[in-house]
Order: structure tokens, then sequence, then C-alpha cells
């Protein structure tokens, strides 16, 4: 019986594979996914694929094709990239990847489809993951350009450019985007006018700048991934936008705020509940996403007993966002 982690040459590699040790090709893996295995995937890739994953949401093409609206009801496609230099072991990643995510598909938790292998030439390679980033319109007004791209500007529109580089947040990930329409949501209110804003673990800055777009400041962003605080910054200023982004986490020192943003993972809002109540002034406002449905109830019970107060919900698909409010002092 052949080695499952020695992939044949039918096994899904490309059939015109000449030239591959010429040191200018890389090896693309594609997998369609549903969005809620799309984190799974994109690990399984990524250790596999020196040369980084990207993701691209299910979406459908509006404004004649110029921009994209999210569709949660499509399969996402994460895309990893390895050199294709030593053929050898391009050819042993390509079938532990396989393997790895063989073993995924077993437990038939989410649909996932098959990995399928493509040669990118390392010309076109520096911008091929670009091409998988759509502009984007989310909520009623904000629209995410990427600084690729050109965008025809409607009345009303709050364009947000971005280059997500290394650093997370694109505004493709559900936890994002619940962010983005719950801060929409407060500019609608009038509650970002002139209002202090904290983004906790701000990756892209894209929450923050949003914010700012939408008339928040003074803004500060924390992030412990150096790299994202760069990102951060690159692209507060595309945008125009002042931000004070720093490396760490809570407490900020800079509070308290009127405004705070946290799309953290679970555990994390957890530990940090009692904090980022302190975060917050009396009548301020926390948006908190990165929940996964089953810990929906474990942030609600650490972020209410830290003594905030329970506002909103906000869901899609098993991602959640929850929103609460400090009460005036007398009245918790």
């Amino acid at each position: 019986m052949a080695d499952a982690s020695q992939p044949t040459e039918s096994a899904g590699w490309p059939e015109d594979d000449e030239g591959l040790s010429a040191g200018d090709t890389w090896i693309e893996l594609s997998v369609r996914a549903d969005l809620e295995a799309v984190e799974a995937v994109s690990e399984i890739l990524s250790r596999f694929a020196s040369g980084g994953t990207s993701v691209e949401p299910g979406f459908e093409l509006i404004d004649e094709g110029l921009g994209a609206k999210i569709d949660p009801n499509q399969p996402a496609i994460v895309r990893a990239y390895l050199p294709g230099r030593d053929r050898t072991a391009a050819r042993a990643a390509v079938g532990q990847a396989r393997t790895a995510l063989g073993h995924l598909q077993a437990f038939e938790l989410r649909p996932i489809g098959e990995l399928e292998v493509s040669v990118v030439h390392e010309a076109d390679w520096a911008h091929a993951w670009k091409a998988h980033f759509p502009v984007l319109r989310l909520g009623r007004r904000l629209v995410i350009r990427p600084t690729w791209r050109r965008h025809r500007r409607a009345a009303g529109d709050v364009v947000l450019a971005l280059d997500p580089g290394m650093a997370f947040g694109t505004g493709l990930h559900p936890t994002t985007r619940l962010c983005l329409t719950g801060i929409e949501h407060w500019a609608d209110a009038g509650r970002l006018d002139g209002a202090s804003v904290l983004d906790v673990g701000c990756g892209s800055g894209i929450l923050l700048i949003a914010a700012g777009l939408f008339g928040g400041r003074p803004l500060v962003g924390l992030d412990t991934d150096p790299i994202a605080v760069e990102a951060s910054a690159a692209n507060a200023r595309r945008n125009r936008v002042n931000v004070d982004v720093r490396k760490g986490s809570l407490p900020s020192r800079s509070g308290p705020f009127d405004l705070v943003v946290a799309n953290l993972i679970a555990s994390l809002l957890i530990d940090l509940a009692r904090d980022l109540a302190t975060e917050l002034r009396p009548a301020g406002r926390l948006l908190t996403s990165g929940i996964f449905i089953d810990r929906e109830t474990a942030v609600l019970e650490a972020l209410t007993g830290a003594g905030l107060r329970f506002t909103e919900r906000a869901a899609e698909g098993e991602w959640v966002a929850l929103e609460f409010e400090r009460p005036l002092a007398g009245l918790a």
C-alpha cells in the first residue's frame, strides 16, 4: 500500500510541474471549507506552508461587479503557499497537508473540500493573494477597500483603505464583521462623535480606524504582537486617522474610555473581564466578539460579574458579539 504522506503524480500534484526547481515558483494549496472550519483548515495548512495563508470568503458580486458582499452560506477558500524550489520537499509537504486534512474531514464536523494544488510563479506570487480580497460593503455605510483596489464611492459611504499585511483583521472574518457592524450602530446612535475609544487586540487596526472615521477620538490601540502594532499604525496613516497604538495589554493606563472594543477569544475576554470593565467610564460601552456560541454564557457571566450590564447581542453563524454598559454610579 502506498504511503499516504507521499502523493503520486496524479494525487492532486500539478501536471505541468516542469521548472519547479528553478526557484521562481511557489505551490499554492487551496481548500474549500465551511466558515466554521476555516480556522482549523488554516492552522493545518500553515504547518506546511512557509509562504503564509489567506482566506477568501464566499461572496456575491454587487455594484455591477465592482464590489462584493459576504455570503455566509457559501464556503470560504483557504489558500497557502510553499516554495517549489525543492520538488521532493514540496511533494512531501503537500502529502502531509492532505493527510492532516483527511483526519479533520473524517470527523465530519463541517464540510471540508479536497486539497487542490497549483503552481504560481514568484513574479505573480507577491500579489496573487491580493486577488482574493474584494471591496466589501459592511452594514449600511461602511466600505472596506483593499489599498490595491478602486471603489466608486456612493453618497454617505465611509471608506476604510486597508492593507492587512500579516496582521489579523481584514473584515472577512465573521467576528470582525460583527464588530464593524456594532461600530456603525454606535455611529448611527451618535455615540462615536468625539468619543474616546480603546481597541484591545487591535490587529490590523481595522476596528480602531473605523471608529475614527465615524468621529471617535482620541483613539488608543493595544496589541501584544509588534507586527500588529506596525500594521495598525500604517493603516491609520493611510486613512489619515490619528491613533496611539502600543505593544502591550491591559491596563491601558490611558482610560477611562467612552467606548472599548475587544475582538478576542472567549478565554481572554473572561480573563480580562475586570480590566475591561475598569477601562470604561460610567455609561461607557464595551463591544466584544471572537466568541464561539458555546462560550457565550461563560463570557456573559464573566463580564456581568465584573459589574457591567448586558445590552445587545448579535450573531453570524456560530460567532457572537456581545455589548455591555458600565452603569452610572448608584444604578448598578
